[in-house]
Parts: structure tokens; sequence; C-alpha cells
């Protein structure tokens, strides 16, 4: 009879599409969360500059690399030394740092009246405010400057590092300062004393308004960069939103040490996007199964494609419209599959 009820699914006839729902689903969280790691990965890079390529130890400049983002490691090396030409000091290391004292008065107070002792200090302490100037007169502003001076050219891998990367080196260790290299100007005024230029007539005893010149240098050392590649030099990347667009560090330091605000990037992104897939297969044949009574080895990736192109389209839209477009044309793909195998196994059981 035409009226007569189908008897109602039995558990077990429901267990298979059940698990077909589940398995596929699970492909599409997996694509899903891939693809959203990736993004925010490279959302947060681009505060930075962009993508990093990293070349590690081997990066060398190449046509390959033009315009990206790299992450290098490597030796410093020091082609045209710093030169602080005010006093004729240089060094074969990239960055030399001047520092000038002077000794002077300074006060101090710890709840009772004000005391006065002199002492090396790194810039003008303004006498004019102590609680009793007299006596405890300072100069004032200091006749030289601290500065730093950088190489002219340095290296890493045969990478020629901009005015900003060298200005960014890090690191220290004394120069002991040339007296014989001194201009003569200079050379009468100051003599050397514990490896300082010092304007004292006693060195062992300064006198207030005495100055004290010191150098220190950045060592040739390995450091990782961090930069956008311009032909043969790295420099900075001019539109990152951090407004520094590089990074400088002492030693081998990988990216996620160097930008610590960075998220994990989604770890064999292309074995978890064929996982995605072959999942989402597998739930979709399984489905087919239920429904058809048979398998379709095309209609059943098809399906997975169809779904994961059109998540993960959605995903990329925005972020990287060129990603997108192709997650999109697989999913016109999976479509077009799916449409003729659909039609072929009606005709087929017609």
């Amino acid at each position: 009879m035409s009226g007569e009820r189908k008897p109602p699914l039995s558990i077990r006839e429901l267990l298979l599409p059940a698990l077909g729902a589940v398995v596929l689903l699970i492909g599409v969280g997996v694509a899903a969360v891939t693809e959203k790691g990736h993004i925010d990965y490279r959302a947060q890079m681009m505060r930075h500059g962009g993508d990093v390529l990293d070349l590690g130890v081997n990066g060398r400049p190449g046509a390959d690399v033009e315009g990206y983002m790299v992450r290098v490691v490597g030796p410093l090396q020091v082609v045209e030394s710093p030169l602080d030409t005010q006093f004729n000091q240089q060094t074969n290391q990239p960055v030399l740092i001047r520092h000038v004292q002077m000794f002077q008065w300074h006060q101090m107070k710890y709840g009772g009246p004000a005391s006065y002792e002199m002492d090396w200090e790194d810039h003008p302490i303004d006498s004019s405010h102590f609680d009793h100037p007299e006596g405890h007169s300072n100069p004032g502003p200091f006749p030289l400057e601290n500065a730093q001076f950088d190489a002219g050219l340095a290296r890493v891998n045969d990478f020629v590092l901009s005015p900003a990367l060298v200005h960014a080196l890090s690191g220290s260790q004394p120069v002991a300062p040339d007296l014989r290299s001194l201009p003569s100007n200079l050379a009468a005024s100051f003599s050397l004393y514990n490896d300082h230029l010092v304007t004292s007539a006693v060195p062992s005893n300064p006198q207030v308004g005495d100055l004290r010149v010191s150098w220190e240098a950045v060592p040739v050392q390995t450091v990782t960069i961090v930069a956008k590649v311009d032909g043969n030099k790295l420099v900075p990347a001019t539109d990152a939103a951090d407004g520094v667009g590089f990074a400088v560090q002492v030693g081998d330091v990988p990216v996620a040490d160097i930008f610590p605000d960075l998220p994990l990037p989604p770890g064999h992104r292309w074995l978890r996007r064929i996982l995605a897939v072959m999942l989402a297969t597998l739930g979709s044949a399984f489905l087919l199964r239920w429904h058809y009574k048979s398998i379709d080895p095309i209609l059943a990736p098809s399906i997975a494609v169809l779904v994961i192109g059109a998540i993960d389209g959605v995903l990329w839209l925005g972020n990287d419209n060129g990603l997108a477009g192709w997650c999109f044309g697989l999913t016109l793909i999976g479509i077009g599959l799916t449409t003729w195998r659909v039609r072929a196994l009606r005709a087929h059981s017609n």
C-alpha cells in the first residue's frame, strides 16, 4: 500500500551516517584550525614587516629572496671601521661608543640636612638647585658629548647591513684609547689614566670640572638579523606596523624568541591539510555508503574538497585574497565534480 510508513531507522542504521558526519566535521575542524593558526601568525608577523624566510647560517643575497623578510645568522664582518674623528680613535669592531664624564658635586638627602660629595657623572648636574649651592658650584654643560660611531660598512653572510641595523647592534667590550693618535690640541689637554683620557692635572686626584673620556665597542660576534632584502642589503621594512621593521640579536636566536608576541604557527601545515582532506573524504564516504549503499571514489573526495575549500576560502578572505581565490577555485572544482557524480549516480539508479 502506498500509504504505508517506512519503519523507523534502528540505532545500528543511524550509526553509519552519524559516524560519517562526525569524521567529516573533524576533517573540517582540522582544516579550519590549521588555516586560522597560520592567519593569526601571519597577521602578527605583518606588524614586524611580514612573513620571514628562515635562511639561517646559509643565507646569501639572491633574486630568490629579493623583497622578502629574512632571518640570517652569521658572524659580523667589518669592512669600514668606525672612527671617532674628534679624538681620532678607531677600532676594528662594528660600533665605537664614546663616554664623557665630568667630576662634579652632587647633593644627597636622606631625611636630614643635605650633604655633598664629588664624583664622576655622565650628565651635567645643576648646582643652582642645591640647598646650599655656595661652595658646591658645578661648571654647567659638558664641552664634549657622548657619541656613537658606526662602521661605514658591515656585513653578515655577504649581506650589507643598513646603517639602522649597524646602529642597533648590542654588546660591549672596553677599548683602550690610543694616546698617540690624539690630535695635538687634545693631546695637550688629556693624559692617559686607567684606560681613560682625563684632563686632571693630577689624575689620581681629580677636581670639579675635570673631564674623563672612555670608549667601548660592540664586539665582532655571531648575530641574528631579521630584516628585508634589498639587493645585497638588509634594510628595515618601511611598512611594518610596529614602526621598527627589523630585529638584531646576539647569537643564534629563533624567530619565536625574537618576537615573543607571535602565536605559534601550526607545525607541519601541509601534512595537516592532507590529513584534513583525508578525514573529510572518509566522512563523506561513510555518508555515501549509507545513502547510496555504495562508495563513489570520485564523489567522496569531491565533497571533501568542496567543503574544506569553502571553509578555508572564507577564512582567508580579507587576509590573503590570493590564497582565498585558490581555495574558492578548489571549491568550484569540488562543486563541478560533485554535481557530475550525483547526476551520474541518479541516472544509474534509474
